[in-house]
């Protein structure tokens, strides 16, 4: 593992790699007591050419800075932080999987320790990395889908919030509206906002439509960063791989239960889908709302366009095609 400690009085101390253990924290701590931590969350990959892998993390290292200065913790040199994680895992190179359906997680997380009560900004703070290989998202093998659980009377995120972060909070808080989807039969929330119960993002990820919108055009559709949405590299990365492609629209717009009902019912609807460092893409086949089961014709469209995407991304990361979007460790 890797930790590097800070204090206002000293500045950030060096950087330390040491074997895995546990922290030893002050009763006190601003984590314990007033939520001040962030974490990120990324992967490396070991290619068909037995390189390891990281993809996009600079883009990992500048959300954890922006989460950084919302908890009111010291920002940091992104690409220090990079090299020390480079050096972490070609120490640990061997939890590096030999496999291209599995891969070693990544944790950097980053806590206020300030060693008083109040609720205050924090004097100390720890900032350490851990490491775990990880299977495959979809364990049997298959491209399973989820089904959501949509009830407006949870929030996830709100403007002027916290949302757009990376913070411990956001997750603790969603808990209990994940235990209600389980015990109505769902896998995941989808997260509503607002009167007109505008779709945000599924369970921890972002989501996407791709459907015939209102004007009749082929368009693929994401909410957009407008505060609440957290800024995912694998969303950024569809958005991007989506536009090269030239094919088919492609919209970061609002998108509401309205919107969505109204295009089921014309029949208009081609795909859904989630995105995230854990799966990748998920794809989605109903939605419990207001005490109906709307069912979403991913699997009956393919998935053409999930299962490309999942394909493209994962041919990068396992350096199947060379792309300027992994670093190679050397």
């Amino acid at each position: 593992m890797l930790t590097v400690e800070w204090s206002l009085a000293s500045g950030w101390e060096k950087p330390h790699i040491k074997p895995f253990e546990n922290l030893s924290i002050h009763p006190a701590a601003s984590v314990l007591h007033y939520g001040v931590e962030l974490f990120e969350g990324l992967k490396a990959f070991r290619g068909v050419d037995n390189k390891i892998r990281l993809f996009r993390p600079e883009l990992n290292m500048k959300r954890m800075c922006r989460s950084a200065l919302r908890a009111t913790l010291p920002v940091f040199d992104q690409e220090e932080l990079l090299e020390c994680i480079r050096q972490l895992i070609q120490i640990d190179q061997e939890w590096v999987p030999y496999s291209t359906s599995a891969s070693l997680y990544v944790r950097p997380t980053f806590i206020g320790t300030e060693q008083s009560l109040g609720v205050k900004k924090p004097c100390r703070a720890l900032l350490f990395v851990i490491l775990s290989p990880v299977g495959p998202y979809f364990s049997s093998g298959t491209f399973n889908p989820v089904s959501l659980w949509a009830n407006p009377k949870y929030v996830r995120a709100w403007q002027g919030g916290t949302g757009d972060c990376k913070i411990g909070g956001n997750y603790g808080a969603s808990l209990l509206a994940q235990c209600e989807a389980a015990e109505n039969g769902c896998q995941q929330v989808l997260w509503l906002y607002g009167k007109d119960d505008q779709i945000t993002e599924v369970g921890t990820m972002n989501l996407f439509l791709y459907w015939i919108n209102e004007d009749g055009e082929e368009e693929l559709a994401t909410p957009p960063l407008d505060g609440i949405i957290l800024p995912g590299v694998t969303r950024q990365s569809i958005i991007e791989l989506a536009q090269q492609w030239g094919e088919f629209k492609v919209c970061e717009r609002y998108l509401t239960m309205d919107d969505l009902t109204a295009a089921l019912e014309g029949n208009r609807v081609k795909e859904m889908f989630g995105s995230g460092t854990a799966c990748v893409v998920c794809p989605v086949s109903d939605i419990l709302y207001k005490g109906q089961m709307l069912h979403i014709p991913t699997m009956e469209n393919g998935p053409k366009l999930a299962s490309r995407i999942l394909g493209k991304l994962t041919d990068i990361q396992y350096g199947r095609v060379e792309s300027d979007w992994t670093t190679v460790l050397p």
